[in-house]
């Protein structure tokens, strides 16, 4: 489904006929993302909210939809189920990727199976394509290198580490918010990266003291109290119980637990004792004024809105694959710290709360806002596109092959996407049944899955 930007309205509701740009908007401009937690459809609408803001004309799509046989909402709800009950598969699954520079088999055979209706749905006067999800980059590059897409593509890098399955050839432009993840992208093979800034939504701004005491009467906050904001994705995936206990225990903070869409998190959480639990979050820039530090465990766009808030940032009980390598590279590029062990939490806090190590790390992360706005990733998008080339117009497939194709693609992907979850249910054996029957339920094509999948990834929560 494609969201358009600028106005929501069709070219025949516009006073235009169909298939025409409308004169006052010449400037076109698709993003690609998913809707795999939240923080890609995040940082998607932002850029939107940006290239608008310009005067362009944005559709959005949600690259789940342009997979048939609803086989990437199938995949989506088998990844939440496997990074939920089976990690460790998961960590195995990133770390088999990273070594096949970026999919193996299945994987590609499910992009593969996106192309056709990908460009299909773009616009015919779309100029550039933005891509904020590695996967759309792989389907994009691919059309790119086929000559079948004549336009520039670009890659929005939204996580500071960069799996190879985020640098695809075929893929124009990548761009980083930061000089570390633009280093890891060169490395796994981008030609042209270029560092223009994170993006957040403008909300998140560094707070007064009076916001701060606001903003803890609103949420029913301690007011004094130095408050530890623990987000686990929109989600609420990873040890989060246990991350909370040892905040708790420490001494050194109130945790607030902030758990997204899992409901059974937060019940949990409330049993455990822990006192302050909230859902799913509306107004997340109030509470993050609320809060003196942001202890996350992905990496996702929380953590950029926190940079943007002037909130410190500390990674702990980190989710694997890109949780691990997430904290890594925000380590070492200095803007949020890695807590690896319970017996440093006391020390690390106090001086992100109270010390230089907090200034220093807010200092950074604003740091990563500084530029004017002509040369972030939203206006690097507009020249590039005003440097591009018109849509090409190579026929696709036969219709024959075409659909003989996605046919063996499809089935390919829907063993391999059971596959998975047969493992994930057997690495836990009493939840093994149910967790089959909801990924059976995703690939019976006559259900509907009623997933919204809606939030930033660590947003919201």
């Amino acid at each position: 489904m494609a969201n358009s930007g600028r106005a929501h309205l069709t070219p025949a509701v516009m006073g235009e006929s169909p298939g025409r740009v409308p004169t006052a908007h010449p400037d076109r401009i698709a993003i690609v993302s998913a809707s795999i937690g939240a923080g890609h459809d995040g940082a998607a609408a932002e850029l939107q909210r940006r290239l608008t803001a310009q005067g362009i004309v944005v559709d959005r799509y949600d690259l789940l939809d342009l997979v048939p046989a609803r086989l990437g909402r199938t995949a989506r709800d088998a990844y939440r189920l496997i990074l939920d009950r089976a990690p460790w598969l998961y960590q195995r699954i990133y770390s088999s990727t990273e070594r096949a520079g970026g999919g193996g088999r299945e994987v590609r055979a499910l992009l593969r199976s996106a192309e056709n209706r990908v460009l299909k749905a773009l616009h015919p006067q779309t100029g550039a394509v933005v891509s904020t999800y590695p996967g759309a980059s792989r389907v994009l590059g691919n059309l790119r290198l086929d000559g079948r897409l004549g336009i520039p593509v670009l890659t929005y890098l939204t996580d500071f580490s960069v799996h190879p399955l985020w640098v695809a050839d075929g893929v124009d432009v990548h761009l980083a918010a930061h000089a570390v993840p633009a280093a890891q992208a060169r490395a796994a093979g981008a030609k042209d990266v270029r560092v223009r800034g994170p993006v957040a939504d403008p909300r998140f701004q560094p707070r007064d003291l009076r916001q701060r005491s606001l903003a803890r009467v609103r949420f029913g906050l301690p007011p004094l109290a130095p408050l530890a904001l623990l987000v686990a994705g929109s989600w609420g995936v990873g040890p989060v119980r246990q991350a909370a206990r040892e905040l708790r225990d420490c001494g050194a903070v109130v945790p607030v637990v902030v758990c997204g869409r899992n409901t059974a998190l937060a019940a949990q959480l409330r049993a455990d004792g822990i006192e302050h639990v909230h859902g799913w979050v509306d107004d997340m820039p109030a509470l993050m004024h609320a809060a003196d530090v942001l202890v996350q465990n992905a990496g996702g766009l929380t953590t950029i809105e926190a940079f943007s808030a002037g909130l410190p940032v500390a990674s702990y009980g980190c989710i694997p694959g890109h949780g691990l390598t997430n904290a890594e590279a925000l380590d070492q590029a200095g803007v949020a710290v890695w807590i690896r062990h319970q017996d440093q939490l006391k020390d690390v806090l106090d001086n992100l709360i109270d010390g230089p190590l907090g200034l220093s790390q807010r200092d950074a992360g604003l740091a990563l806002f500084a530029d004017s706005p002509d040369r972030g990733p939203a206006a690097e998008a507009v020249r590039v596109l005003r440097s591009g080339r018109p849509l090409a117009a190579s026929p696709p497939p036969t219709r024959r092959r075409t659909r003989l194709r996605q046919l063996a693609v499809t089935t390919t992907v829907a063993c391999a996407v059971w596959t998975s979850a047969v493992a994930a249910g057997v690495a836990t054996s009493d939840e093994g049944s149910t967790l089959m029957h909801a990924v059976s339920q995703s690939l019976d094509p006559d259900l509907d899955s009623g997933h919204a999948g809606h939030g930033a990834d660590g947003h919201h929560r």
